[in-house]
């Protein structure tokens, strides 16, 4: 049956049709989706692990029970599984164990712009690299039976425009898959001396992954031409066929890693000119280069951001089709954080103060932007904590009187507890927040261990943050609604204040969240209101000025109250 499907569905669709029956992975855009459409399929068991290392792990460890396993993350979350990568690749699998990574060029939700191209290449595991839908779907089958015959776990390197994008699929059946679990020290025992015998069985197997890249067809040429002939993949490929239609031949590779070497021999011979069209790093170009062959690539076309039809268009001197401009001017919308979220009060309070924020990854990171502008550093997941506890280290009274951390609950979850166990161990005089709004936010509202529900929505194991932090030696621990302002308040001079460790947790359950009921919407009495403009200071997309008073939009207003803390003529009320 042929259906229209989002990259991430198809993928997902294809996990089940190849029979796996264990996911585990960590929400991060553009990857997300994958696991929650694999979770509407029973047959396959889905969880939401704390981080991309754990969740590798446990991929690994159904693998090793015989059962196809899969593990999925964005590109920087494949920096955290990177551990038990390296080595799974000595080890090899028993059931197939295929990894998705999603990378994010043009950074349209990420902090970096990182090829995970690099991480295949080092880890010498074989990645494939899907250019559309119907390619996502069958690249996953692919994959397990790659991993099966070469005992190898495989990458399959899916990018934004892939994985939210949609194409034409071919679904088919599922096909049960299972293996027996058989001891095997020498082989799963990664001590020096297993580890030195299995060395030599990973370069071999990459010898015999070049002998397949050379033969599969997911590595193919579509030979038009000999003026022109361009090695791609991914959605490049999407890109050179709409540029040039027939005009170019095209090696059109799916198997990134290994590169086959005679089939661009062949390729190259065939052809005058010969480029490589790829985004951000280098990768195929370089190999290209180290084959001897004369290749243009990073002269032509630009090492950052995601590519076009009309930057490609425009690279090789070819005419660039006019868009069609609007009359109006769009006015700019930046990203805010919603009307009545828990972080803003919180946010407010740590403004007042003039506090140093050192911030971490979620959609609190927006504290960064005006009015609030609070954040002055986020990095990754859970630097928010090591950074404070080394600033503070540096800096002594300058700084512990004054600077905090903020984290999310879920990123908290993540890495953040190694931070918090470093600062009461090695004992900074540090102040973290931990911004609990009872799910993972900024992925679309995942489950977490601190929620209490699992991927599905159903009960599961709950850790009490509170107690968590006090079992891991700090003392000073209180819980704080940031809706109330001068609890905030009060809460953040006298941690500060504290000649120890401390922790504030920040609860308030996310707004969007359909289990939280709202208030009436506020408004105000124009009668009351001078235009002072207190109330704009939290940067609440729900209040506006006009004819310089205050107003609500009653559609937007949640009826949180934080407003009416800030006026000074009383003039919000619900009358």
């Amino acid at each position: 049956m042929k259906e229209l499907m989002l990259g991430n569905k198809a993928l997902a669709r294809g996990l089940w049709e190849a029979g796996v029956a264990f996911v585990s992975s960590y929400p991060g855009t553009p990857s997300t989706e994958i696991t929650e459409e694999a979770v509407k399929f029973d047959d396959i068991y889905c969880e939401w692990a704390p981080n991309e290392k754990v969740a590798m792990e446990s991929a690994f460890g159904a693998s090793l029970a015989g059962r196809r396993a899969f593990c999925g993350q964005k590109h920087v979350g494949l920096n955290v599984a990177a551990d038990p990568l390296f080595t799974l690749s000595y080890t090899g699998v028993n059931a197939g164990l295929v990894v998705v990574v999603a990378d994010d060029a043009g950074m349209h939700s990420s902090q970096n712009e990182q090829d995970s191209r690099h991480y295949a290449i080092a880890a010498k595991v074989p990645m494939l690299e899907p250019s559309d839908s119907a390619e996502a779907l069958n690249f996953a089958k692919l994959a397990y039976d790659i991993s099966e015959e070469f005992d190898t776990p495989v990458i399959i390197k899916m990018c934004t425009r892939v994985a939210h994008s949609q194409s034409v699929v071919e679904t088919s059946e599922r096909v049960e898959h299972s293996r027996p679990y058989v001891k095997d020290i020498a082989k799963y025992v990664m001590m020096p001396g297993n580890a030195k015998r299995r060395h030599p069985i990973v370069e071999e197997r990459t010898r015999r992954l070049i002998e397949y890249a050379e033969r599969t067809p997911i590595n193919r040429v579509e030979f038009t031409t000999d003026e022109l002939g361009i090695i791609t993949s991914s959605t490049c490929y999407q890109y050179v066929k709409e540029v040039f239609g027939e005009s170019a031949s095209v090696l059109k590779l799916g198997m990134i890693n290994p590169l086959p070497v005679e089939l661009i021999k062949n390729f190259a011979a065939r052809v005058k000119r010969l480029v490589v069209v790829e985004e951000l790093d280098p990768v195929i170009e370089t190999h290209v280069k180290s084959l001897g062959l004369q290749v243009e690539g990073s002269e032509l076309l630009p090492r950052i951001d995601e590519f076009s039809q009309n930057l490609i268009a425009q690279a090789f001197s070819k005419e660039i089709s006019e868009g069609v401009a609007l009359d109006d001017t769009i006015p700019a919308r930046p990203p805010v954080m919603c009307a009545g979220c828990p972080h803003r009060g919180l946010f407010y309070s740590l403004k007042k103060r003039k506090c140093t924020v050192l911030g971490d990854i979620g959609c609190y990171t927006l504290g960064a932007v005006p009015p609030l502008s609070t954040i002055e550093m986020t990095l990754c997941m859970g630097a928010s904590i090591g950074a404070t506890h080394g600033f503070n280290k540096m800096l002594g009274k300058a700084s512990e009187g004054k600077t905090v951390a903020v984290i999310g609950d879920s990123t908290f979850m993540h890495s953040g507890m190694t931070g918090l166990a470093n600062v009461a161990y090695n004992q900074s005089n540090s102040t973290i927040i931990i911004l609990d709004n009872s799910i993972t936010g900024m992925t679309g509202h995942q489950q977490n261990p601190s929620t209490g529900l699992n991927i599905k929505g159903d009960p599961a194991g709950k850790i009490d943050l509170e107690a968590l932090c006090r079992a891991m030696g700090i003392n000073r621990v209180r819980i704080v609604d940031p809706y109330n302002l001068k609890d905030c308040d009060t809460a953040i001079k006298e941690e500060l204040a504290a000649a120890e460790p401390s922790v504030i947790i920040s609860r308030r359950s996310c707004v969007l969240l359909k289990t939280v009921k709202h208030k009436p919407p506020l408004h105000v009495d124009a009668n009351k209101c001078i235009g002072c403009k207190s109330c704009m200071k939290i940067g609440c997309p729900a209040i506006s000025m006009k004819d310089e008073k205050a107003v609500v939009d009653q559609t937007q207003c949640v009826g949180c109250e934080v407003c009416s803390q800030l006026c000074p003529k009383g003039a919000f009320s619900r009358d």
